[in-house]
């Protein structure tokens, strides 16, 4: 199954719209469009769950923490944490290479940085 990307609230726009316009048939939903925003770590990882995405993030704070307890309990898609300081065109190759040569279940319960 290919996979489908959901942006966290503190997730760059510009990234997740960059990515978009390089290769329009990614997934990759918004955490305006989930109605993510303002959600608790813990609800955002549920509905990234419920909906088989991957979530992007740029949280290396507190979502290693609520990832590391979800997994005990729940099966996550797999969390990506990028840098705040990668650059937007290095997250955008990344991201399109991880989705353009990998499959979702090779992320399945993952925290990959």
């Amino acid at each position: 199954m290919k996979i489908k990307f959901q942006a966290d609230a503190d997730f760059n726009r510009t990234i997740v719209a960059a990515v978009q316009r390089r290769e329009p048939t990614i997934d990759f939903q918004t955490a305006d469009e989930a109605q993510l925003r303002g959600q608790p770590d813990p609800e955002v990882l549920a509905r990234a769950a419920q909906e088989g995405r991957i979530l992007v993030s740029h949280d290396h704070h507190t979502m290693p923490v609520h990832f590391a307890t979800f997994v005990t309990t729940r099966r996550c898609p797999g969390v990506f944490l990028l840098s705040q300081d990668v650059s937007i065109r290095t997250a955008v190759e990344e991201l399109v290479v991880i989705w353009s040569a990998s499959e979702a279940e090779e992320w399945v319960n993952t925290l990959q940085y």
